[in-house]
């Protein structure tokens, strides 16, 4: 199955990295609708979208507001976006008032169900993490085939959601800090890089691919991969339009 990092940056786009927006486009599901959504329109393949959102910070549905000129001559007949109840209420009532966004995007803003069936015979669920605000994670199975998408949390070994994460094929787990800004990554709900190779470890993922990273930093490795891959060798940066197997 392909999973396409249509954006892998965080908090605001950079000239390296648009924010948040991940795509699987052989089954039309988007995880978090940041900058990077408008990529979406070169790599449709469904007639139908399904969003799911994290949470309602703006890194990551701003682009719900860009889907008219992503279905632009598409054929998508219908957009659903999943969340919990106050997030949509906010984007509602917030992002999409009349004085700041005039027009209503053509979608749904529909609560999130414990599971979602997903075509191709798949299933989502999503769990709770630790951030201001708080945040959803999501786990995606389909048989032979499984992926975790863990951001906007403070990476630990011992927390909850790591026994969520168990065993995925794929862990896509943000990492906005180097090493050493441990109380910089509290303060913000955020993870540091070793923090978050040790979470794969103990989850027994199969693979570890590291996004939403500091806009601030232009550096090719903002992280320090070096010191994830001495906890968890199998472990890569994301990049902006990459296009992942799992």
């Amino acid at each position: 199955m392909k999973l396409v990092l249509l954006g892998t940056g965080g908090y605001h786009p950079s000239d390296h990295r648009q924010t948040a927006c991940l795509l699987l486009p052989e089954v039309g599901v988007v995880l978090d609708a940041g900058t990077a959504l408008y990529r979406a329109r070169g790599w449709l393949e469904t007639s139908r979208l399904e969003i799911f959102l994290t949470h309602a910070h703006l890194d990551h549905v701003i682009g719900l507001t860009y889907l008219f000129d992503v279905l632009h001559e598409k054929a998508v007949d219908e957009v659903r976006v999943f969340g919990e109840v106050e997030k949509l209420d906010a984007i509602r009532t917030r992002l999409l008032h009349p004085l700041l966004f005039p027009a209503t995007p053509p979608c749904r803003l529909l609560p999130i169900q414990p599971e979602h069936e997903l075509p191709g015979g798949g299933r989502l669920t999503h769990f709770p993490l630790a951030h201001p605000g708080g945040v959803l994670g999501f786990r995606l199975d389909w048989p032979g085939h499984s992926l975790a998408y863990v951001t906007d949390t403070t990476a630990d070994a011992d927390a909850p959601y790591v026994q969520q994460v168990r065993d995925v094929d794929l862990l896509v787990h943000e990492c906005n800090f180097v090493d050493g800004q441990e109380e910089l990554a509290r303060l913000t709900g955020h993870s540091c890089t070793t923090p978050v190779a040790q979470v794969a470890r103990a989850a027994n993922a199969g693979r570890l691919v590291l996004v939403h990273f500091n806009p601030l930093s232009s550096a090719d490795d903002p992280i320090g991969l070096d010191a994830a891959r001495r906890v968890f060798p199998d472990t890569d940066l994301g990049l902006d339009q990459q296009v992942i197997e799992f």
